[in-house]
């Protein structure tokens, strides 16, 4: 090849790379890498509140506050207990029981419940009304009864505390209604026998109700007296319970106590 010719090609090349290098666009500069923006707890939901419970098995747990009061004298509602008040004659509210207990309850509570520390619990709120109603059937409420009532069964019923206390309310103003109540009045000093009450229920209550009834009965001294009756429930109480429905569709279960006595007010 001519040395001329061959002098102008690598002449050209050297020219071309260096057109080629000055017109190339510069590299961006890279790019440090950023952390990600911190991920913001999402927002905690309030917890839920119902009215209605679903249908589910309950115990209507209705003390005889006379004889209550034999082993409990010095409690508030035992010392003013007298025989013109509401629970001398009438069954009293102890509680209504679901299935299960302290359901998502703090530990911190649960143990102030267990430990006995009633007034210690958060305070239960409810309507004035319902709060003159349960205090008159509920004696047990001058010991914050309701307070452990609703923190140890209450929160296992699947409603808020409101339709918890007024259905328990109204379950035990239907069984203060019925002949059962007439019969315990009746029999004030006296012996009834667990055959008598279980026909009592199933009279008002419809055949069947008196084998969902546990009756419980303490020794006082020489005497056994009648201390509380149990009944087995089933289905949703809803506004407007129907007691003798919700007793028929229980289970039945043993009698408990053969009989005793119905205890007066005062220290026998």
């Amino acid at each position: 090849m001519n040395p001329r010719l061959l002098s102008a090609l690598l002449l050209a090349f050297l020219i071309g790379g260096a057109v080629y290098l000055w017109l190339r666009p510069v590299d961006a500069p890279p790019v440090a890498p950023t952390a990600p923006a911190p991920m913001q707890p999402a927002p905690r939901p309030e917890p839920p509140t119902s009215s209605k419970a679903s249908e589910q098995f309950l115990i209507l747990a209705a003390s005889w506050q006379p004889a209550f009061c034999e082993g409990a004298a010095s409690k508030p509602e035992c010392r003013q207990q007298s025989r013109t008040r509401f629970d001398a004659s009438n069954f009293s509210l102890h509680g209504l029981w679901p299935t299960g207990e302290y359901c998502d309850v703090a530990a911190k509570i649960e143990q102030l419940d267990r430990d006995g520390r009633w007034s210690a619990l958060p305070p239960v709120e409810l309507p004035a009304e319902l709060q003159k109603t349960l205090d008159d059937v509920m004696p047990g409420t001058r010991s914050q009864l309701e307070r452990h009532e609703w923190i140890k069964h209450g929160t296992c019923y699947g409603a808020d505390e409101t339709p918890y206390f007024s259905a328990a309310t109204q379950l035990l103003a239907a069984l203060n209604a019925s002949k059962v109540r007439d019969l315990f009045a009746a029999n004030i000093g006296k012996t009834l026998t667990r055959d008598q009450i279980r026909e009592a229920f199933d009279d008002t209550f419809g055949r069947g109700a008196g084998q969902r009834v546990r009756i419980a009965c303490d020794d006082d001294g020489k005497r056994r007296i009648i201390s509380e009756i149990t009944i087995g429930l089933w289905g949703a109480p809803g506004d407007a319970p129907n007691l003798g429905k919700l007793i028929r569709a229980a289970r039945p279960t043993d009698g408990g106590c053969i009989g005793g006595i119905v205890d007066a007010v005062g220290l026998q």
